[in-house]
């Protein structure tokens, strides 16, 4: 009998625990209730701001990406223009040195010319000095070997131009035998 009355004992309902119990649960049941609205609005919230985040992280991927493509092509801007300086700065630097080169060769051109110039005038000069004292030589050794005097300044240019035309044919004579 004491198993059948233990038995019974638990299958039988114990009203305090169940009224305890049933109020426990109604009381959670009402503040589940009453905190539901504010649970769902936190969560859906929360989700918002998951949501946004994820959102504004595109955006500013996005932005990101943009200003990359910005920065490349500004990038890619400046090495053109970079490029085309460069190239301006070889053109010219060749007109430079064209331009030297031409001023260096023309100022060669002058010097030259210059000094082409000045060897004439001092051959014509050495020349007109040169035949002046083979004239007076000349006039000299002819007064010695005629014995007389050629005090006649007609009769000595034309023994000066005999002799000096001699002496310059017998000069073109040697050279073009040089040669």
């Amino acid at each position: 009998m004491n198993l059948a009355a233990e038995q019974d004992s638990i299958l039988q309902i114990h009203w305090d625990e169940f009224t305890f119990g049933a109020i426990a649960f109604i009381l959670f049941a009402l503040v589940v209730y009453r905190m539901w609205p504010r649970l769902t609005s936190a969560l859906d919230e929360r989700a918002n701001q998951i949501e946004g985040g994820i959102e504004r992280a595109r955006k500013a991927e996005a932005e990101a990406e943009e200003i990359r493509q910005q920065y490349r092509e500004k990038l890619d801007e400046a090495h053109r223009e970079y490029a085309r300086e460069l190239e301006q700065a070889k053109e010219q630097r060749a007109s430079i040195i064209a331009e030297a080169r031409e001023e260096a060769q023309s100022e060669a051109q002058r010097i030259l010319a210059a000094a082409h110039a000045q060897i004439e005038a001092d051959r014509q000069h050495t020349f007109a000095q040169l035949r002046n004292e083979i004239g007076t030589l000349s006039t000299d050794l002819a007064e010695r070997i005629v014995g007389e005097s050629l005090g006649d300044s007609a009769a000595q240019n034309r023994v000066i131009d005999r002799f000096m035309d001699e002496l310059e044919q017998s000069e073109s004579a040697s050279q073009a035998e040089v040669r």
